[in-house]
């Protein structure tokens, strides 16, 4: 991802590529960042040509962020021209023996699975989405099931075919001194940190808040963080979110960006919520919350059950068809949330989820494919 469009969404593939990038250097491996502009890291970076790109910005009068509000279709054709790129260089510089591995780590990677015939050198493809997120998607990854696949979970692995060629299982990681716990909140609110959009089930956490508030001597607040899509044509901010704002114990926050401000918001909470009702394929605000030391609360969705412990850093609620049972799940792990330790928490994040931890593991991955 360009770095003039990094700073401004709430979570890309192109954080954790700079991250394991930096990582595997610290490690000792000489690492070759393939980026559309410039990144900030210390390895080789080979960035895109992007003249012609940027050419027609100025012709327009637009910023990157500009093309991609307004003419989005636009800025993923040039874009994935520009990736188009960088693949056929990494895979020539490989065959003239300049790269050991090729490591394909974003979410179109759909553009280099025909190309990986022509490698010479061992391809690795790493996938961020559901793998039958989208038709482009789920309707070409099948026929290449015999390449190299890391998954980011074994839930993530169920969208793609039973003979699919997995060298591996890698967990997300961040920095171990991103955050730090905080065992002693001073606010004592829950949270919901991410995009607000129906898949995520921001509606299941209101609705168990607003039940718990029913019956409880002291009510709790729950804090709603992210970005929401008023301008599309997607209703559910102002059909399921923006009416229950009247309630006092119901608050949007906005945007939380950097770690200075994630620190705040997770880790003077009580809990995270997780209440996706679809098949997370990982799920960042988790582990953030967990190296803060907030405990979980989250559905048995996707990768979900693979990060939280019940009963040891958070509580898994049974997802049902009827969201009643599911509400009041929700609102019992609630009640029971004090429970939980915050210090266990942070040492399962620092024993799960470490960007070091993650690096070494894909270094293992890379050293088992070139032997």
């Amino acid at each position: 991802m360009h770095r003039d469009i990094l700073p401004q969404v709430i979570f890309s593939p192109g954080v954790l590529a700079l991250n394991l990038t930096e990582g595997l250097a610290k490690l000792g491996a000489e690492v070759t960042l393939f980026s559309p502009g410039p990144a900030a890291t210390k390895a080789r970076n080979i960035t895109a040509d992007m003249r012609y790109f940027e050419a027609e910005l100025a012709a327009r009068g637009d910023s990157y962020m500009d093309l991609l509000k307004k003419h989005p279709f636009t800025f993923v054709t040039l874009a994935r021209q520009a990736q188009s790129e960088l693949t056929a260089q990494a895979i020539t510089m490989a065959n003239n023996d300049e790269l050991d591995v090729v490591h394909i780590y974003t979410n179109e990677e759909d553009i280099a699975l025909p190309m990986a015939q022509f490698c010479q050198k061992p391809i690795v493809f790493t996938h961020h989405d559901p793998f039958n997120f989208l038709v482009k998607y789920k309707h070409v990854f099948p026929k290449y099931a015999h390449l190299n696949w890391l998954s980011m979970s074994y839930a993530q692995r169920r969208g793609m075919p039973e003979d699919t060629h997995w060298v591996g299982n890698i967990y997300h990681g961040i920095p171990q001194d991103q955050l730090q716990p905080n065992y002693h909140p001073n606010d004592g609110y829950v949270a919901y940190f991410g995009r607000i959009i129906q898949p995520k089930g921001v509606h299941l956490a209101i609705a168990a808040v607003q039940r718990y508030n029913r019956s409880a001597s002291r009510p709790i607040t729950l804090k709603i963080a992210g970005k929401h899509y008023t301008g599309h044509k997607d209703t559910y901010w102002r059909t399921h979110i923006e009416p229950e704002l009247t309630d006092p114990h119901i608050q949007y926050v906005g945007h939380v960006k950097g770690a200075k401000a994630q620190q705040e918001f997770l880790g003077n909470a009580s809990a995270l919520f997780i209440p996706s009702l679809f098949d997370e394929p990982f799920g960042m605000a988790m582990i953030e919350a967990l190296a803060c030391g907030t405990p979980l609360i989250g559905l048995d969705a996707g990768a979900i059950p693979e990060v939280i412990k019940d009963g040891v850093n958070g509580y898994l609620i049974h997802k049902t068809a009827d969201p009643a049972p599911t509400i009041a799940g929700l609102a019992k792990a609630l009640a029971m949330i004090a429970k939980i330790d915050r210090h266990a928490c942070r040492v399962d994040f620092e024993s799960r989820f470490t960007l070091d931890r993650m690096c070494q593991e894909h270094l293992n991955i890379y050293n088992k494919l070139v032997v």
